[in-house]
């Protein structure tokens, strides 16, 4: 009797298994589809909060595969969640489509703008293609196999200093989950433990009295000398803040001629750190030194507090299954067109092309160094959270490169894309199938937080900025 349980429970697992391969596979004889999906929501390059048409793809999509959506949640119209099953675990999908300004770009290997004003420099076309591709293939696993659960895809606009996901987080809208799942096109294929730096930004705003500047200047009041005296004593700061802090800032509004005293300046400002403890105590000196600047020039100044984000909470337990995941399909191998464009993006950097790096998976690494900010971050302080990276972008480019836009438009890309898509669709079956992982990794969450943790957002109670990008 015992070899027969023992033989039974060997083929049940060979099924599972099996039954999980095809899923995943089956992903390759979709690939057509997700590239024209991808390469449209690339050729629309919609910015934070203006992804009408690029969430309303994602979003058929995903219901002619059986999910049921809602929409407009957390107060932003481009944000939505699609579903699909019941019961537990329930295992949500993050999916981004926004791109950045200023970063237009054809898929060539040169500078070429495309005439738009925005480009998908970060990849967010291939985030949000590949995380619905996943979720599509996980919705047919527990179809074919009849496991219970709960699958979710999570459309989430304006990651680029929007802060969708904090609004959709301080919502409640994941707190009911065991697991959530991202990822990042990249320049290599990685699944180790993921960090971000906390970041809070606003637009300072200052006003002052127009004059002649040469007739009448004593009449006059400058608001950008507001901004300037502001700009001077935050890098004056510099010098005494933590030295792992980050800020920069731009001055999107300093005037209309320079014979007029302008009486209306602005400057954009983001504070980073690796805690947001650190960044609440650099930006309120940020705002002093605002205030400073506006009774040193005669003006006044107001701000408008525009994003606030979390650090990234990591999960081992969940990491090392997302890692496994990502070796089992491992990296790409370039045709030679394919070859012949990432020399050309190689040399534009002047570089020589690492066609290994873009073939392979890195090493699993249980740290890493941050580099930038995600509201991803506030996301993994209500749920487990887990992330990976994929070499879409020719090994060494940087995010918000024309280089980036330029492979993101090609097979380069897609790729990436599907190599993503396959791994998070293995790890959710995975967590689908072994909840001793989930039990371990909400173990390690409740670890990490520490004990008495409430969720309280860097925005506080501020309505989603749906006109940041104005």
């Amino acid at each position: 009797m015992k070899r027969l349980y023992t033989f039974l429970c060997g083929l049940l697992l060979l099924s599972g298994a099996k039954a999980q391969e095809n899923a995943v596979t089956a992903l390759d004889a979709q690939q057509g589809k997700y590239a024209d999906i991808a390469m449209q929501i690339w050729d629309w390059a919609e910015m934070g909060y203006k992804e009408e048409k690029s969430s309303a793809l994602l979003q058929q999509t995903l219901k002619d595969a059986g999910f049921t959506i809602r929409t407009g949640v957390a107060g932003i119209p481009t944000a939505f969640i699609a579903e699909y099953g019941s019961g537990s675990p329930k295992i949500g999908i993050l999916g981004e489509y926004d791109a950045l300004p200023g970063l237009s770009q054809k898929a060539v290997p040169a500078k070429e703008p495309a005439g738009g004003v925005a480009g998908h420099a970060c990849g967010h076309h291939l985030f949000g293609t590949a995380s619905a591709a996943a979720a599509i293939a996980v919705r047919n696993w527990l179809a074919d196999s009849g496991a219970s659960g709960t699958i979710r895809f999570y459309g989430t606009p304006a990651e680029e200093g929007g802060g969708g996901k904090v609004y959709m987080t301080r919502a409640g809208l994941f707190d009911d989950l065991d697991a959530v799942l991202h990822w990042h096109p990249g320049a290599a294929n990685g699944a180790s433990a993921g960090a971000s730096l906390a970041n809070k930004s606003a637009k300072f705003r200052f006003y002052g009295i127009s004059a002649h500047a040469a007739g009448a200047p004593e009449r006059g009041r400058s608001a950008l000398d507001g901004v300037e005296a502001m700009n001077h004593m935050v890098n004056l700061m510099r010098e005494h803040i933590p030295q792992e802090t980050r800020i920069h800032y731009v001055i999107t509004d300093g005037g209309k001629a320079p014979n007029v005293v302008p009486d209306f300046a602005e400057v954009y400002y983001y504070a980073r750190h690796n805690t947001r403890e650190v960044v609440r105590e650099v930006f309120d000196r940020i705002v002093k030194a605002g205030e400073g600047a506006a009774l040193g020039t005669g003006t006044t100044m107001d701000y408008e507090l525009i994003n606030g984000v979390f650090e990234i909470l990591p999960n081992l337990a969940l990491q090392k299954v997302m890692h496994q995941n990502l070796e089992a399909v491992g990296g790409m191998t370039y045709t030679e067109q394919e070859r012949e464009f990432a020399r050309k993006i190689a040399a534009s950097m002047d570089i020589e092309l690492d066609e290994k790096t873009a073939g392979s998976v890195l090493p699993y690494q249980e740290e890493s160094r941050a580099f930038g900010s995600t509201d991803v971050g506030d996301v993994s302080f209500v749920v487990p959270t887990v992330g990976m990276r994929a070499a879409t972008w020719v090994p060494g480019t940087p995010a918000h490169s024309w280089q980036a836009v330029a492979a993101g438009g090609t097979s380069i890309g897609v790729k990436g894309m599907m190599i993503a898509a396959k791994t998070l669709a293995g790890t959710a079956i995975d967590l689908f199938q072994e909840p001793a992982i989930l039990a371990e990794a909400r173990k390690e969450f409740e670890t990490r937080r520490g004990p008495g943790f409430q969720y309280e957002s860097l925005l506080g109670d501020r309505a989603p900025a749906l006109d940041y990008r104005d």
